[in-house]
């Protein structure tokens, strides 16, 4: 009828390096690029930009 004896210290310490672990990753997927990445991806949002800035109708003027 004894069941096991869980050292609630451990266990504690065990969930928050889970929890910091889970952090980690999720930090490595969103900063984790490298300087060519971002290079790339600000050049081909740039790129969009004014593919869509060219084909307005009625362009803004900067006055």
């Amino acid at each position: 009828m004894t069941g096991n004896v869980v050292n609630l210290r451990m266990a504690r310490k065990r969930k928050d390096r889970a929890q910091k672990e889970a952090n980690a990753e999720q930090n490595r997927i969103s900063f984790g690029r490298t300087k060519q990445e971002k290079n790339l991806t600000r050049a081909l949002n740039e790129k969009q930009k004014n593919f869509v800035d060219a084909q307005k109708l009625n362009p803004e003027k900067d006055d």
